[in-house]
C-alpha cells in the first residue's frame, strides 16, 4: 500500500467482531450482570474479553474462570449463596412500594450487621479495638470468606491458560494509582491471576480491608473510574469490537425530592460509568485520525518515504467499536442501600431485569449491521421503550 495512504481496514460487522463484556461495580446488583449473561448465552454470545470493576469483577472471574457450559449455574451458587442470609418470609407481605422500602432497608441493615455468606463478616472485635496500623483497624467486615468462595467458584488455571481473557481493574492506596491486572499481560511477563487480584477490585473502603499484592495495597477501582471501558478501548486499537457493558448505575435521573433520594441520586452520579465521556472522547479521536490521513493524502510524493509519515500512518489507523449499553434501571422503592441489599427477592429481580433487558436487545438487531462509511464508533442505548438510539 501506498505509504501516503493510510490504512483503515475495513470493518467487519459486529457480528464478526471480537465479542467483549464489560461489566462495571455495584455491589448487591451485580445479579443484574448475571442475569443479562445468562440471556447472552441463549443467544449465542461468547465472550472472547472480559472486564470487571468491584462486583463486575467477581462476576468476570466466575465468567473466565469456568467452561461455558458452568458458568450460570457457578454465577447462580454464588448469588444464591450470597442472598441465603436476608429474610424470605417477609416477602409475601411486600406488595406496595411503601412496604418494600422498609422492607429494603431492613433486609440492608441486617446484612451491614451479619455480613454476607461466602463474602465478608463482621470483624469482632471491631475495627476502633484493634491497634492502630493494623489490617483489622482500617476496615468494618472480613472479606476471608471470598477468597475460599472464588478458590471453589472459579478456576484460575483457566484463567491463567487465557482461555478468555479477563482485565480487572484496583487502585493503589498509597500510590494513587489506577492498575489493571489482564490475564493476557500477565502470561506475557510470567505472572499468575490468584483470588487476591479479584479481591483487590472489590476492596471497597472502610467496609472492606485493602488487598496487599507485590508489596503494594490496593482497593476498589470503582474509586478511581467504575467501568473497564476506557481501558478495553485504549488497549485494543487494531480488532475490531463488539462490546456489551452492562452498568448497575445510572447517570441519568430525576430531580430528588428528599434526602433519601438524594443519596440515591449522589451515589448513581458517582459510580455511573461515564460512557458518554468515553464515547465522546473515542469521537474526538477518530475526527483528528480522519484530519490525519486527509492531509497525508494531500502530501507531495517526496514525503513518501519520510519516516514521520510512517509514524504519522500508523497513528491513524482505526478499528471499528460498537457499544451495546445496558444500564440497571432503579425501582421505585430501592435507595441509597440498593448496592448492600443482599435480600433473596432483590436478587432474584435484578437477575430477571438483565434478562429482560438482554432479550429486548435483542430484538432490535440494528446493532448487528456494519457501521456507515466513516464511523468508528456506534453506541446503542437500551431505553425505556425498548429501542436503541444511535449516538
Amino acid at each position: 500500500m501506498d505509504s501516503l495512504s493510510p490504512e483503515r481496514h475495513s470493518a467487519t460487522i459486529p457480528a464478526q467482531a471480537q465479542r467483549v463484556l464489560v461489566l462495571q461495580g455495584g455491589g448487591a446488583l451485580g445479579s443484574y450482570q448475571a442475569g443479562a449473561y445468562q440471556a447472552l448465552c441463549h443467544h449465542d454470545f461468547e465472550p472472547q474479553w472480559v472486564a470487571g470493576i468491584s462486583i463486575g469483577a467477581i462476576n468476570a472471574a466466575i465468567i473466565a474462570g469456568n467452561e461455558r457450559e458452568k458458568r450460570v449455574a457457578k454465577l447462580k451458587e454464588f448469588w444464591e449463596m450470597a442472598s441465603s442470609a436476608s429474610p424470605m418470609p417477609w416477602a409475601p407481605l411486600v406488595r406496595s412500594d411503601q412496604a418494600r422500602s422498609v422492607f429494603n432497608e431492613t433486609s440492608a441493615a441486617l446484612i451491614a450487621t451479619f455480613g454476607v455468606p461466602g463474602f465478608f463478616a463482621p470483624r469482632f472485635p471491631p475495627a476502633p479495638v484493634w491497634p492502630a496500623g493494623s489490617p483489622q483497624s482500617q476496615s468494618y467486615y472480613d472479606t476471608t470468606p471470598l477468597r475460599s468462595t472464588l478458590e471453589r467458584l472459579v478456576d484460575f488455571d483457566r484463567i491463567n491458560d487465557v482461555k478468555t481473557r479477563l482485565s480487572v481493574g484496583a487502585v493503589g492506596v498509597t500510590s494513587g494509582n489506577f492498575r489493571y491486572f489482564d490475564n493476557a499481560e500477565f502470561r506475557q511477563l510470567g505472572k499468575k491471576i490468584g483470588p487476591e487480584h479479584i479481591m483487590a477490585s472489590g476492596a471497597l473502603p472502610p467496609g472492606f480491608p485493602s488487598i496487599e499484592i507485590e508489596g503494594e495495597h490496593y482497593w476498589d477501582g470503582g474509586i478511581s473510574s467504575n467501568t473497564p471501558l476506557d481501558y478495553v478501548l485504549d488497549a485494543e486499537t487494531d480488532t475490531d469490537l463488539l462490546i456489551f457493558q452492562v452498568d448497575l448505575f445510572s447517570a441519568r435521573g430525576e430531580l430528588p425530592q428528599n434526602v433519601l433520594e438524594a443519596a440515591e441520586r449522589e451515589k448513581d452520579i458517582r459510580y455511573s460509568s461515564r460512557t458518554r465521556l468515553n464515547t465522546d472522547k473515542a469521537k474526538r479521536i477518530h475526527d483528528v485520525k480522519t484530519a490525519m490521513r486527509d492531509l497525508i493524502a494531500k502530501l507531495p510524493a517526496s514525503f513518501k518515504g519520510d519516516p514521520l509519515v510512517a509514524t504519522l500512518n500508523a497513528a491513524a489507523r482505526e478499528n471499528t467499536v460498537t457499544v451495546v449499553h445496558l444500564i440497571y434501571r432503579s425501582k421505585m422503592h430501592e435507595s441509597s442501600s440498593k448496592d448492600y441489599d443482599f435480600s433473596r427477592l432483590a436478587m432474584t429481580e435484578h437477575w430477571a431485569a438483565g434478562e429482560r433487558d438482554v432479550y429486548t436487545s435483542m430484538s432490535h438487531p440494528e446493532w448487528l449491521n456494519r457501521p456507515q462509511s466513516g464511523e468508528t464508533m456506534v453506541t446503542y442505548d437500551l431505553c425505556d421503550n425498548g429501542l436503541h438510539i444511535k449516538r
